[in-house]
């Protein structure tokens, strides 16, 4: 009878290539590991895997079968989801998929209310960028992610938490610092640093400067938004970043953050889930946690800004 364990062991191979982090992510040493792999291909009569000096892969056998273990990963972990929300569906572990240009501004305003309205959850946070994540959440490794939404997500469920608007980021020596607002006009011909291909914000923020008339400065792309503000502070250019990254910030004199005049572009923060996830309970807990955090924190904004 082949194990749960023995299809993990061929799913970690697939994804590390190495006998060793494969393993160690299985919390079983290489030995184990090797021979549970040995004993699968000999129940099955097919080499899985080709054992070569610097390199571990799949055979085309393995490509296959890997793919319809992944299947049977996923029933299991799904059957197990059940029973915990049967058993209590506001408790166990919740793994929650983030990217880079939102974890770090948006979670330190959601995670408090998260534990205390969820104080049997145990939140795992993962950080990656958008195409992993949405890999992460089909395969059963991410349980729900809280990301942009983008056209291209919609074999997913949805659950909008709030539009977080772009402001433009410049140094005070740019012509367009001493203004208290901007129309899309006011971007006509500038040069718009950007982050590297990959980033969903690239493409969402270069959407709404293309429109107005701005183009992509291609000497520089940006791995982080960190390197972008800090591109900025040195008046190498301009860009557009979410307002949540704004905040909280050492005061200084180095960056001006100016708002656009209704509408401004904004980004559509959502949250996923597999379509049939079984704890539909806890998700709407933690939906309407997240948007009574952060739609606090932007009702704040306005009324400071006012």
């Amino acid at each position: 009878m082949i194990k749960l364990r023995d299809l993990q062991y061929l799913d970690a191979i697939d994804n590390f290539r190495h006998f060793g982090r494969a393993a160690q992510s299985c919390f079983v040493s290489q030995p184990t590991l090797s021979g549970q792999i040995i004993k699968l291909e000999q129940q099955l009569g097919l080499q899985l895997v080709e054992r070569q000096t610097r390199q571990v892969m799949l055979t085309p056998a393995g490509e296959q079968l890997v793919l319809e273990a992944r299947k049977v990963l996923r029933a299991a972990s799904a059957f197990e989801e059940s029973a915990q929300a049967l058993l209590d569906p506001l408790s166990g572990d919740l793994h929650l998929g983030l990217i880079p240009t939102l974890a770090p501004y948006v979670l330190p305003h959601i995670m408090a209310g998260l534990n205390h309205r969820l104080p049997k959850i145990n939140f795992f946070l993962h950080e990656d960028k958008t195409r992993h994540l949405l890999q992460a959440l089909d395969e059963g490794k991410l349980d729900v992610l809280v990301l942009p939404w983008l056209d291209d997500m919609d074999k997913f469920e949805r659950y909008d938490l709030f539009e977080e608007p772009l402001v433009l980021a410049c140094s005070p020596q740019h012509v367009l610092a001493e203004k208290k607002s901007l129309v899309l006009n006011d971007l006509k011909d500038q040069q718009i640093l950007t982050l590297e291909d990959g980033h969903c914000l690239r493409d969402q923020a270069m959407g709404y400067c293309f429109t107005a008339g701005a183009n992509e400065d291609h000497s520089f792309k940006a791995t982080s938004l960190e390197t972008l503000r800090h591109m900025v502070a040195s008046n190498m250019g301009i860009t557009l970043l979410p307002q949540l990254a704004t905040l909280n910030l050492v005061p200084g004199n180095a960056i001006r953050y100016i708002p656009f005049a209704a509408p401004p572009p904004v980004r559509l923060i959502s949250l996923l889930v597999r379509p049939g996830y079984s704890r539909l309970a806890c998700i709407r807990e933690v939906v309407s946690s997240i948007r009574n955090s952060v739609g606090g924190l932007f009702n704040k904004l306005e009324e400071d800004a006012d």
